[in-house]
């Protein structure tokens, strides 16, 4: 994605920086394999003992585990395959059952009015979960202008992600066959958990 603004996270409070790294996180771990480097970082984390610090813990023992070509190869399977990954991490089809959809064509109204623009080089429809977690993250630090507030958060959250992504998750946590990305499942499917609660605590 790209964006009218530029992205400025120093002054937001640590909470607000530690969601948008989450969301960043799932984005990129959504957009592509990780490397070698990134396992090796993912690795060292360490998560408290609540439902999803437990989901950190097990996402870095999955990487200290984990041999980066494995892991693409898991990547390969679930998300490009041929002819199709195992899962369509896409909106439109967890909604619908079909690509292009009406969530996409709402998603793009409201990136029109946020100045959400999709970078010249994305292919994918702008629904897939990795992008809404960077769009997200963005709407967080202020990468498409200002810091949204938390009502323009639970809007988008509410409207794009929520309706659909804990099936996703779940789903990613219960594929056969994989190792490294059922936790990267488990750790979206509690981070959702816990923004939702938060979202409505702050109501």
């Amino acid at each position: 994605m790209s964006s009218t603004g530029e992205q400025n996270s120093s002054a937001l409070p640590p909470e607000e920086e530690q969601r948008a790294q989450v969301y960043a996180l799932l984005a990129r771990l959504l957009a592509q394999p990780p490397g070698a480097d990134l396992l090796a970082a993912l690795a060292s984390m360490q998560g408290d003992a609540g439902p999803f610090g437990q989901a950190v813990t097990r996402l870095a023992e999955s990487a200290r585990g984990a041999d980066a070509r494995a892991v693409e190869e898991e990547f390969l399977v679930l998300f490009i395959g041929v002819g199709g990954g195992v899962l369509s991490p896409y909106a439109s089809y967890y909604l619908t059952g079909f690509l292009h959809e009406k969530p996409l064509a709402e998603l793009r109204d409201d990136m029109a009015r946020l100045g959400i623009a999709r970078a010249d080089d994305v292919k994918e429809p702008e629904d897939h979960m990795a992008a809404l977690a960077e769009m997200m993250a963005g709407l967080i630090t202020g990468a498409f202008g200002e810091p949204a507030d938390l009502g323009e958060q639970r809007r988008f959250f509410d409207r794009h992600v929520a309706s659909w992504a804990g099936r996703f998750f779940a789903d990613l946590e219960a594929t056969p066959s994989v190792s490294f990305y059922k936790a990267v499942g488990t750790l979206g499917r509690r981070f959702l958990e816990v923004e939702g609660q938060a979202f409505d605590m702050a109501a």
